[in-house]
């Protein structure tokens, strides 16, 4: 392989501020792992905004290249699993947190940490749904898994952003009544697009009376922000109904008692996308590329360059982005 150098963004700290640039790496610069891969398609979750903001609970080091997702072909293989010209995606695990990620074009990572691209994905199609979208399809997954009727009303927080728009987009396509709760009351068209009955503010789920129980609302709830929002949903789910809590942009402090849970029998399910085994996370890519596959995927995204990243880090921290955005590393 006669590749030397190649484009990504590289975050710095300059004067005490972190500067993102687009700048060319080494491939030696890559840590020594199982698989190199040439990225082709890659997305922007909060988590790589905050490794460009400089957030050092997300990344330790500086200079550093963010992209919790990556999908694109194996150009090298030590590993019997894969070989040249596979088709392959990565979420979660270390990548763009403290190993160079997928706002490069080249990733070398462990071999298990590589998913080959199931049958009846693209690569584009992949990082459309990307870890927010394997995110919300494991918060479904696990659901499902407890026990989720689908005759019960579904609340999923932080409706617009990526994990929740998604969410919302399984839920209805799989016959769940589903709840949007966001703070942007001009996005009611997009939420029904994606398939929600009914549509909150998100102060209706910011309870401040301090009481252990609230009214009886939710069969189900998909929460993505954490917080006093967290605390709230699972005051109002009703008995029997399950939470999944997948994210924390509001707050990592949840404050409740254990009325929820010892009056109500409340499941609180904590999903974790970044580390989930091997065989599940193949199966649920699997279930993305097929049962739970929707055409609507490609009205939810917009698509942007390496170049074009920069600016948008600090929409994403802001709360200014809906739907999904998706990394075009060749264009």
């Amino acid at each position: 392989m006669n590749i030397e150098k190649f484009r990504a963004v590289v975050v710095s700290e300059k004067d005490g501020k972190f500067i993102s640039e687009i700048n060319y790496k080494n491939i030696s610069e890559l840590p020594q792992n199982d698989i190199l891969i040439k990225v082709k398609y890659s997305s922007l979750n909060y988590k790589d905004a905050l490794s460009a903001s400089g957030n050092k609970g997300v990344t330790r080091k500086y200079p550093h290249t963010p992209g919790i997702d990556a999908a694109g072909i194996v150009v090298k293989s030590n590993h019997k699993k894969f070989k040249n010209g596979d088709k392959v995606l990565v979420t979660g695990y270390d990548l763009g947190m403290n190993t160079s990620g997928g706002f490069g074009q080249y990733i070398s990572v462990p071999h298990d940490w590589v998913v080959k691209l199931p049958k009846g994905l693209t690569l584009k199609e992949s990082m459309i749904y990307g870890s927010a979208g394997f995110t919300a399809a494991l918060s479904l997954y696990e659901l499902e898994k407890s026990g989720l009727s689908k005759k019960e009303e579904v609340l999923v927080t932080g409706a617009t952003g990526g994990v929740g728009s998604i969410s919302i987009l399984l839920l209805a396509e799989q016959g769940y009544k589903v709840t949007a709760s966001t703070g942007k009351k001009d996005e009611e068209k997009f939420l029904k697009f994606l398939g929600a009955k009914n549509i909150i503010d998100r102060n209706e789920v910011d309870d401040q009376s301090g009481r252990g129980l609230l009214s009886q609302k939710w069969g189900g709830v998909i929460d993505t922000v954490g917080g006093n929002t967290l605390s709230t949903a699972v005051k109002s789910t009703k008995y029997g109904g399950l939470v999944a809590a997948c994210g924390n942009v509001q707050s990592s402090e949840m404050n409740t008692s254990v009325f929820p849970f010892i009056l109500r029998s409340v499941k609180l399910i904590g999903i974790n996308s970044e580390r989930t085994p091997s065989a599940l996370r193949q199966k649920i890519w699997k279930k993305l590329a097929s049962d739970w596959k929707s055409s609507k995927i490609k009205k939810i995204y917009e698509e942007h360059s390496l170049e074009e990243l920069p600016p948008i880090f600090d929409k994403i921290l802001e709360g200014k982005i809906k739907g999904r955005i998706l990394v075009n590393l060749e264009k």
